[in-house]
C-alpha cells in the first residue's frame, strides 16, 4: 500500500517543472519561426543586440526565449550542411526538441539535467552556455577526457560561430600562451582536471600576472557530472615536483623479505583450509573449523579453497554466525589472538595490512626491537640530564638517535607499504603497467589515469613488486579537490544519464538539485532480471552462451566488465569460440570513441570496462532493430547503481530497441563481502548446484541495497575528505588572494612594510612592558639581524613604551630603505626585486605547510583511538599551523629584503651610504647590518658562544659576496648555470634556488 502510495507521488517536482517551462517553450518556438526570416548576418548580429540589453540591465531569464530561439534557429540553418570534427566528415543534423529546450532552461537555472543516452546533451548544452556567455564573461564546459573537449568544441563551434561567438579548448601539453587565447574566447571547452590545474598553476606557481591563464569562474557546465564530481572527488588535484633532497627508499632492499613473508602466509593459510575441511567433513558443526576458516578470512580473503568451501549454504550459515559472535566487544582479545597466528592480517573494507608479532619477528629474528622506534622527547630528555656530557658529546648523542628514528621509520613505513601492494594491488584490476610505468585504474570508471601516483610511498612500493624503475619521492607545490574547485563558480550546471541515484550528495556539497528530463521518445528498452550462478566459472561460461546465441542472430552485443583482468578472460574465451570481437579497456582508451561508436552494428561484439565510452552515441547499424537491438551485458554489478545504470543506458537511445541484463555469481565480492544477508542468505542455505541459475526481483533488490549501503559509505567518506579540505581551502583562498595581491600591484613595497610592520609588532609582545634583560637582549639582536639600522640599546631605554619604539625602528627602517632604493639605478628593478623576495617567501613555505599538513592529517586519525574526533582536532592543529605560516613568511622577508638586490656592488653601495651616517666605516654598517659577526680581542665573537639561536646561513652570504665582489657578475649580465652559487646571495646552487622555478 505504501509502495503504491509513493509512486504515485514520485517524479512530482520533475512534473511541475515541466508545467513550469511550457509557456517559456512556446515563447522561444515563437522568435524562432520569426527568425527564420533573417538573414545569416542579422541572425548573427542578434547577439550584439542581446549583450547590448544585458549591459542597460536587461536580465538573462529576460533574455532567454530570444537567445534560445536564436540558437535553435543557427541549427536550422545548419542542417545538411557538411562539417568536419576531428578530422571525420559528416553532415549537421541537429536541430533542439523541446525537451531539449527544457534541458536547456534546467542548465540555465544551476540544476543538473538528467538526460538519457542520445537525447542529445552535446547540443542541449548549447543553449545556456551563448544564454550566459552574453555577459561577457568566459563560460565553460568541462567534459571527462580530452578527445571529447575536442570533438564537442569543434562540433559545437559550428554553431556559436555562426552566432559571433568564439569557442576555445583547452588541451593536455598546451602552453600558456595557446591556454590564454582559448580562456579569452566566449566560450571554452577543456577536462576538469584541466581547468582545475590551470586555477592551480595561475594562483600558485606563475611569477607574473600576464602568465596567468584563466580570466573567472563565473558559468560552468559540467558534462557527465556524475563522473567528475563524485568519481574522481575522492582524488585531488596535485601538481608536485621532486623533492630537492632525494635519497632512495630501500624497497628493492625489503622487496625479498616481504615476498617471502606472503609466500610463507599463502603456505599457512592453504594448511588452514585443508584442515578446515578434514574438520568439516567429519563433523560439519566443529567450531575449531570455522576458527580455522576465520583466519583464513582475514590472512588471504581471496583462497580459492576458502571461497570454494564457503559456497556451501550449511558451511556458510555456521561461519557467518562464528563471525558474528567473535566481533563482539567481549572476544576482543580472542580476536587478537587468533590474528596473531598470522603472519599479517588483511583488512579489504579499509584497504590496509598489517603484520603481527609472529610476522614481525619473521622479518628480523635476530633483531627484536626492529620495529620498535625510538622515543626522541625522553631520549633528549636523558641526554640533556646527563650532567656528565658536554655540549658536544650531547649534540652527536641527539644525531645518533635521530638517524636511528628516521632509518627504523623508514623501513617500517616501506614494509607496510610493501605489504600492500602485494596483498591488496592487484595488476590489470588496481593498476596497469604501460611504457615501463604503473599507471593506476580508476576503480569506477575503468579508466587509466596517467601521472597520478599513489601517495605515502605507495607507489614507489608497486614499482618495486614489478621490478619497474622507482621514481623519486615527491613534494607538493599546489593541490586542490575536485569540489572545492568546482564550488568556486558563480553559477554551477551539470548534465549526465545517471543523477537521481546521487540527488542528495549532489545537494549536500554543490547546492545543485537534479531535474530528469523526460526524453524525446519513450524508452522501450527491456531490463531483464539478473542471473544468479554459484561460482565465477559458471557465471562466465552462461555469459558466454548468451553471447553466441545473440551472436548468431546477428544482435550487437556490448560486454561490461568491472576490470581489466575480467575483459581480457571473457576475450581469450571469446577467441576460443572463435567470435569475433573488440575490447575496449584502461589498455585501449587511445580508441575509445571509435570502438565503442562501431558497438551497434550487426553482429559485433563489444567489451567494455565502466567506462563504455561516455560521451558517444551507439548508434544501430541496419537491420539491427529487428535483431532486438543493442544488447547490453553485465558480468557482474557494481557497488555503485549508477554504474549499472550507466552500462544499461548504452542501449535504447531515442526510441530505438534495446536489451540489458546483468550476471551475478555468490563469488562477486559484491556479493562476498555486502549481500550476505536476506534473501541472498536464503539462497545459500539451499546449497544451489553450480550451474544451477537462479533469478527474481526479489534478488535485484537485495543486491541494490548491498549497492545502496555502500554508496553511503563511500558518499560518508567523500563528505570527510571534503571536510579535511574545506579547513585547508579556506587557508588557500587567503595564500593565493596574498599572492595575487603580490602579482597585480604595481609596486609591492606597502606590503613589504606590511608584513615588516607585524612581525616587530610580534616580537615586541615578547619584551612586554617589563623589559626583561634576556627578552630585550634578544629583541636587539633579531632587530639588527634583519635590519641594516644599528639599533642601540640605550636608545631603547630612552623610548617610553612599545609603541614609540615601533614608531622609531619603523622609521629608521623607511630611512635605511630609501637609501637601498637610490642605489637601484634602473627605477623599475626595485619592485621587481619585492615581487621576487615576497613570492619565493610566499611560495618555499607554503609547499612546505602542505607537506606538514599531510603529515597532521595522516596523525590525527591516530587520536581517533582516544575518544578525540580527528576533524576537530585537525581543525584546532591546522589553525595553529596556519598561524605558523604567516609567522614564517613575514619573518622570511624581513630576513630577506636587506639581503637581496639586482647587483650585489648595489648591496655594497647601501653599505657605504650607511657608513657615512655616525657609523666610522663599512665594517661598522656590516657589522650592525650582520651583528652576528663582532670583533672579540683577535678572533670573531658569534651568538652561539652566548647560547642564542645562530643566524641561518643565507645571513652570512652577503658579507662573503663583499669581500669578492670583484668576481661576482650581475645575474642580468650573464646566464648562470645550474650548478653554480646562486647570484640571489642564498648560498644554494642555482638550480636548487632561482632556477629552481625558471
Amino acid at each position: 500500500m505504501f509502495s503504491q502510495l509513493f509512486r504515485l507521488f514520485a517524479g512530482r517536482h520533475y512534473r511541475k517543472f515541466c508545467k513550469q517551462c511550457q509557456p517559456r517553450i512556446q515563447a522561444i518556438q515563437r522568435f524562432e519561426e520569426q527568425y527564420q526570416s533573417l538573414t545569416d548576418e542579422e541572425l548573427a548580429a542578434k547577439t550584439q543586440e542581446f549583450m547590448e540589453r544585458h549591459r542597460k540591465g536587461e536580465s538573462l531569464d529576460r533574455l532567454l526565449p530570444e537567445a534560445f530561439a536564436a540558437v535553435k534557429n543557427a541549427a536550422r540553418r545548419l542542417y545538411g550542411k557538411p562539417i568536419v570534427v576531428c578530422e571525420h566528415e559528416s553532415n549537421w543534423d541537429m536541430i533542439h526538441y523541446d525537451v531539449q529546450l527544457l534541458g536547456g532552461i534546467a542548465l540555465h537555472e544551476s540544476k543538473i539535467a538528467e538526460m538519457a543516452t542520445g537525447e542529445g546533451k552535446t547540443l542541449v548544452a548549447t543553449l545556456p552556455l551563448y544564454l550566459n556567455s552574453l555577459t561577457g564573461k568566459n563560460c565553460q564546459l568541462a567534459t571527462v577526457n580530452d578527445y571529447l573537449a575536442r570533438r564537442d568544441s569543434e562540433w559545437m563551434g559550428y554553431l556559436f560561430k555562426s552566432l559571433g561567438l568564439t569557442v576555445g579548448c583547452i588541451q593536455n601539453g598546451m602552453n600558456s600562451l595557446e591556454r590564454q587565447q582559448a580562456y579569452a574566447c566566449s566560450i571554452t571547452y577543456g577536462t576538469s582536471s584541466e581547468f582545475g590545474f590551470d586555477y592551480l598553476r595561475d594562483n600558485g606557481m606563475t611569477h607574473r600576472a600576464e602568465d596567468q591563464v584563466q580570466r573567472d569562474h563565473y558559468f560552468c557546465i559540467v558534462d557527465e557530472i556524475d563522473s567528475i564530481l563524485i568519481d574522481e572527488a575522492r582524488t585531488p588535484l596535485i601538481i608536485s615536483g621532486l623533492a630537492e633532497e632525494q635519497k632512495e627508499a630501500p624497497f628493492r632492499e625489503l622487496k625479498p623479505m616481504v615476498e617471502h613473508l606472503v609466500a610463507q602466509q599463502t603456505r599457512l593459510c592453504n594448511q588452514l583450509v585443508e584442515e578446515a575441511k578434514n574438520r568439516l567433513e567429519a563433523n560439519a558443526q566443529d567450531e575449531e573449523a570455522y576458527a580455522l576458516l576465520w583466519k583464513v578470512k582475514h590472512g588471504m580473503p581471496k583462497n580459492r579453497q576458502f571461497l570454494r568451501l564457503l559456497e556451501n549454504g550449511a558451511y556458510r550459515k555456521q561461519f557467518d554466525k562464528f563471525d558474528l559472535e567473535l566481533g563482539s566487544e567481549v572476544n576482543r582479545e580472542k580476536r587478537f589472538e587468533m590474528k596473531e597466528t598470522l603472519f599479517f592480517s588483511i583488512d579489504e573494507h579499509n584497504n590496509q595490512s598489517d603484520l603481527s608479532e609472529k610476522g614481525r619477528q619473521t622479518l628480523y629474528p635476530q633483531d627484536p626491537n626492529a620495529f620498535v622506534i625510538p622515543d626522541l622527547p625522553a631520549i633528549f630528555s636523558d641526554i640533556e640530564g646527563n650532567s656528565s656530557l658536554d655540549r658536544e658529546s650531547r649534540q652527536e648523542q641527539k644525531q645518533v638517535a635521530e638517524r636511528e628514528f628516521v632509518v627504523k621509520s623508514e623501513r617500517i613505513h616501506c614494509l607496510q607499504q610493501l605489504l600492500r601492494a602485494y596483498s591488496l594491488f592487484n595488476r590489470d584490476e588496481n593498476y596497469v603497467v604501460q611504457d615501463g610505468k604503473v599507471v593506476i585504474v580508476d576503480e569506477n570508471t575503468g579508466r587509466a589515469l596517467p601521472g597520478r601516483r599513489w601517495n605515502e610511498g605507495l607507489h614507489q612500493a608497486v614499482e618495486a613488486k614489478e621490478n619497474l624503475t622507482i621514481e623519486g619521492e615527491s613534494k607538493t607545490y599546489a593541490t586542490i579537490t575536485i569540489q572545492n574547485y568546482f564550488r568556486m563558480y558563480e553559477k554551477l550546471a551539470g548534465m549526465t544519464g545517471t543523477a537521481e541515484t546521487e540527488a542528495q550528495e549532489f545537494f549536500d556539497i554543490y547546492k545543485l538539485s537534479v531535474m530528469a528530463i523526460p526524453t524525446h521518445r519513450p524508452c522501450i528498452r527491456e531490463d531483464r532480471n539478473d542471473t544468479i550462478y554459484k561460482t565465477r566459472r559458471g557465471k562466465y561460461h552462461a555469459i558466454i552462451e548468451e553471447v553466441k546465441e545473440a551472436h548468431g542472430r546477428g544482435q550487437p552485443i556490448l560486454l561490461g566488465t568491472a576490470s581489466v583482468e575480467t575483459s581480457e578472460l571473457l576475450s581469450r574465451m571469446l577467441k576460443h569460440e572463435r567470435i569475433p570481437h573488440t575490447v575496449l579497456n584502461a589498455k585501449f582508451h587511445e580508441q575509445e570513441a571509435n570502438i565503442v561508436a562501431a558497438a551497434g552494428q550487426k553482429g559485433a561484439v563489444t567489451i567494455a570496462t565502466n567506462m563504455a565510452g561516455r560521451g558517444t552515441d551507439i548508434r544501430l547499424g541496419e537491420g539491427v532493430a529487428a535483431c532486438g537491438g543493442l544488447m547490453v551485458i553485465g558480468s557482474e554489478r557494481h557497488e555503485s547503481r549508477r554504474v549499472d545504470r550507466q552500462l544499461r543506458g548504452r542501449c535504447a537511445r531515442q526510441g530505438d530497441p534495446g536489451v540489458s541484463k546483468f550476471f551475478v555469481s555468490l563469488e562477486d565480492d559484491l556479493m562476498r563481502l555486502f549481500a550476505g544477508n536476506g534473501p541472498i542468505a536464503n539462497i545459500l542455505d539451499r546449497s544451489f548446484k553450480e550451474g544451477e541459475v537462479l533469478e527474481h526481483p526479489l534478488l535485484n533488490r537485495s543486491i541494490e541495497s548491498a549497492q545502496k549501503k555502500i554508496e553511503a559509505f563511500n558518499y560518508s567518506q567523500r563528505r570527510r575528505l571534503l571536510q579535511y579540505d574545506d579547513v585547508l581551502n579556506r587557508q588557500r583562498s587567503i595564500i593565493y588572494e596574498l599572492r595575487n595581491r603580490v602579482l597585480r600591484e604595481t609596486s609591492s613595497r606597502e606590503l613589504v612594510f606590511e608584513f615588516i610592520e607585524e612581525e616587530l609588532r610580534r616580537q615586541l609582545e615578547g619584551i612586554g612592558e617589563e623589559r626583561e634583560e634576556q627578552a630585550l637582549e634578544n629583541f636587539l639582536y633579531w632587530v639588527n639581524v634583519h635590519f641594516p639600522i644599528g639599533l642601540k640599546r640605550e636608545t631603547l631605554e630612552t623610548l617610553p613604551d612599545n609603541r614609540a619604539i615601533e614608531h622609531h625602528i619603523l622609521e629608521a627602517i623607511r630611512e635605511a630603505y630609501r637609501i637601498k632604493a637610490e642605489m637601484e639605478l634602473s627605477p623599475e628593478a626595485l619592485p621587481l626585486l619585492e615581487q621576487h623576495v615576497l613570492l619565493q617567501s610566499i611560495d618555499h613555505h607554503w609547499q612546505n605547510h602542505l607537506t606538514e599538513m599531510e603529515e597532521l592529517r595522516r596523525s590525527v586519525m591516530l587520536r581517533g583511538y582516544g575518544q578525540k574526533d580527528p576533524l576537530n582536532e585537525y581543525k584546532n592543529e591546522a589553525y595553529h599551523f596556519f598561524e605558523n605560516l604567516l609567522g614564517q613568511i613575514r619573518q622570511e622577508v624581513c630576513k630577506r629584503i636587506f639581503r637581496t638586490a639586482t647587483r650585489v656592488d648595489y648591496l655594497q653601495g647601501m653599505l657605504d651610504r650607511l657608513a657615512r651616517r655616525p657609523l666610522a666605516s663599512v665594517s661598522d654598517a656590516r657589522r650592525l647590518a650582520f651583528p652576528e659577526e663582532r670583533a672579540h680581542g683577535n678572533g670573531i665573537e658569534t651568538r652561539e658562544e652566548k647560547g642564542l639561536a645562530r643566524l641561518p646561513q643565507e645571513g652570512i652570504v652577503v658579507q662573503r659576496a663583499l669581500e669578492s665582489v670583484a668576481q661576482v657578475r650581475s645575474l642580468h649580465d650573464r646566464s648562470v648555470r645550474r650548478n653554480e652559487v646562486c647570484p640571489c646571495g642564498s648560498g644554494k646552487k642555482y638550480k636548487k634556488c632561482c632556477g629552481r622555478h625558471g
